[in-house]
């Protein structure tokens, strides 16, 4: 902050100097400046960039003789610049623009006057290219009919350039000639020719060729190793690879918003969008919303290889596969991840537990993985449960459906209800919610007490998709409390213990809780059974109620129950006792074979039913784990009539209670007072 300021305080100063120093002056001459105000403003200019500045003559002409705007890169951006050589003139346009009249293309001084591009991202941020314009360290000077501008900015500007020692200069190329030419460009030696066969062989040269500002996504030779690939690069996929009347620079890029591409059209309709990991690395996905014969809807993802490559027409970025192909199966999308992709980490825990999983992938003929990302996989809880085998092929094997399951399917069987999908591991179910429409929709999936966000859906392949999700699943990170707070099935339950302040205790890692949480559902059969009742429940003058019942479905011991606990003491005494708040709970569980687990169920399995008071309440999702204990999701509560007595004056809401004893002092005082 105290560096942020001084630059700022040096910038002020500047701008308030005498009027006939211009700003090459200011670059330039000491001598005006106090030592300390000069020492500030060389840590804002770099000495690279003076040193450009000095040995350039058109650039020394520009700045003493004509109006310009000079897009000067801090220390910090110099530092992390990697080519050998900085463009000055690539920084210099010659004419003045302050930060409101930026235009969307500016012709720059270097040779063949290659453009700057303008844009904002969703946050009103300015950049040029690539680079961000700091808004608060801009200075405008004018002098003797010249007006210069000096934005400084946080990245070096890199022009496209030919390599070193070619005879045929290549200047401001459109991104045909950049195609074509490839080869003879710094391109840090990735290739483009199969592509360039293909666009050739499609006769789509007038893609490239046309103007205005367009984004280009070009993959590299790389991306065609499987030989049938380059056969599959059509005119609509070629298409696809074009964002048209937008350029699109990866810092000023918004996250996962869908660009209409070349290919949108009544019969083939795809979007293109940019994401960034938190590892840094860029992508570019393709979403074929609506495909045809050739063209199988769903989404591929590319990695940026190479981007924000400035040409007359737009920005190219290299990507390291072609986007709209949908030719490999889940094994093998997997194995293209497995070096230094999305999926990197997931594929090696696999491979360390054995490759078994991988294997039984490969042998479904539908599948759908929920893969967590390389960062879901940074916890010291999971890498405490590497070493145990058995339990970990457990967790893999409930990230696999044996089923082809996209979000719009998953969307069909949201319609009534949460969507539960069974996995391939044994009796064990996934949840899913979509919340929200279109782009803007949230999928979230629960497994074995874990929720994860989908961060990336419908990754499409020729058996299946894959869907990227933030947590492992399987293994829980939060409390009982936590679980019920996040969790879309459980919110009446939630908010009946908010109230009657039930939930305090639910955060105690000290403690162990078995709880049986009614879902929303099991709430709202009470309405139609209890009506009154469950009014008050919900009520906070009958928190007192509300809190009792809800001790009823708490059992609090050293240990937790699993359901298959449950069931083994049910069959060796008949039924099982459960210490619980201020009482206990006795029940009888047993499995039921072709038991529905929920009536929109489409699997038979073996379900769980509780037993209480001669009443038969179904289990919906046991054996929910939670870091200070399990939950188990029951379709009706542990409730009767009697629990809430609301009629005859049998129970009193506190503020009846305040009201009669107001009565009752009045009138004992009316009778002292006579």
């Amino acid at each position: 902050m105290f560096a942020k300021a001084a630059l700022l305080m040096v910038l002020l100063c500047a701008a308030s100097a005498a009027t006939a120093a211009d700003l090459a002056d200011r670059l330039r001459d000491d001598s005006e400046l106090s030592q300390s105000t000069a020492k500030s403003l060389r840590r804002l200019m770099p000495v690279r960039f003076y040193s450009l500045l000095e040995s350039n003559a058109i650039a020394n002409s520009t700045l003493s003789l004509r109006s310009c705007t000079i897009f000067v890169p801090t220390n910090e951006a110099f530092q992390r610049y990697k080519s050998k050589t900085a463009h000055v003139l690539y920084h210099i346009t010659t004419a003045a623009y302050s930060q409101q009249n930026l235009p969307n293309t500016i012709s720059s001084d270097m040779d063949g006057n290659p453009p700057l591009y303008i844009t904002k991202n969703s946050n009103g941020d300015i950049f040029v290219n690539n680079a961000r314009i700091i808004p608060s360290l801009t200075v405008e000077t004018n002098s003797g009919g010249k007006r210069q501008v000096m934005h400084i900015i946080d990245e070096v500007l890199e022009p496209l350039t030919a390599k070193s020692g070619d005879s045929d200069p290549i200047s401001n190329p459109d991104a045909l000639k950049f195609l074509q030419q490839a080869e003879q460009l710094n391109l840090d030696n990735f290739n483009v020719r199969t592509y360039r066969n293909q666009v050739t062989l499609a006769k789509k040269e007038s893609v490239f060729k046309s103007p205005g500002t367009h984004t280009f996504l070009l993959p590299v030779d790389e991306g065609f190793k499987l030989s049938a690939r380059s056969s599959l690069v059509d005119a609509k996929v070629i298409d696809g690879h074009m964002i048209p009347n937008t350029v699109i620079f990866t810092a000023a890029a918004q996250h996962d918003d869908p660009k209409t591409s070349a290919a949108f059209e009544d019969l083939l309709k795809v979007t293109v969008s940019f994401f960034k990991q938190k590892n840094g690395k860029m992508y570019v996905k393709s979403n074929t919303i609506v495909g045809d014969s050739k063209h199988r809807e769903g989404v591929v993802l590319a990695e940026i290889v190479k981007a924000n490559i400035p040409v007359r027409n737009g920005v190219v970025h290299l990507i390291h596969r072609p986007l709209m192909i949908i030719d490999t199966t889940v094994t093998q999308f997997l194995q293209e991840n497995s070096e230094n992709g999305a999926l990197r980490k997931f594929y090696e825990v696999i491979m360390d537990n054995g490759g078994a999983v991988l294997d039984d992938i490969n042998n479904l003929s539908e599948v759908t993985i929920l893969a967590p990302s390389n960062e879901a996989w940074n916890s010291s809880k999971i890498n405490n449960l590497l070493a145990d085998r058995k339990k970990l092929r457990q967790i893999l094997n409930m990230h696999i459906i044996k089923d082809r399951l996209n979000v719009e399917k998953i969307r069909q069987k949201n319609a009534n209800l949460i969507a539960q999908v069974p996995t391939v591991n044994n009796n064990t179910f996934l949840y899913f919610n979509v919340r929200g429409e279109g782009s803007d929709a949230v999928i979230t999936v629960e497994g074995g007490g874990v929720n994860a966000t989908v961060i990336q859906a419908d990754v499409a392949q020729t058996n299946g998709y894959v869907h990227i999700i933030d947590h492992v699943l399987g293994v829980p990170y939060t409390t009982v409390l936590g679980k019920l707070e996040s969790d879309p099935m459980m919110s009446d339950t939630y908010k009946m213990g908010e109230f009657s302040h039930f939930n305090d205790q639910l955060n105690n890692t000290q403690r162990l809780f078995t709880y049986f949480v009614p879902r929303d559902k099991g709430w709202q059969k009470t309405e139609l059974d209890y009506p009154s009742a469950h009014k008050k429940l919900f009520m906070p003058d009958f928190s007192y109620h509300s809190k009792s019942i809800l001790e009823r479905h708490l059992a609090i011991a050293d240990r937790v129950y699993t359901m298959k606990d449950l069931v083994q003491y049910s069959q060796e005494s008949g039924s099982v006792i459960l210490p619980t708040f201020r009482d206990s709970l006795k029940i009888r569980v047993e499995e039921e074979n072709g038991h529905l687990h929920d009536e929109y169920a489409s699997h038979e399995w073996t379900g769980y039913v509780i037993t209480w008071n001669h009443k038969k309440i179904n289990v919906y999702r046991p054996d929910v784990e939670c870091t200070n204990g399990i939950i188990h999701v029951i379709d009706y509560p542990i409730l009767e009539e009697k629990d809430v007595v609301v009629s005859g004056g049998s129970y009193l809401t506190e503020s009846t209670i305040c009201i009669t004893l107001a009565n009752l002092i009045m009138i004992t005082v009316a009778k002292l007072l006579n």
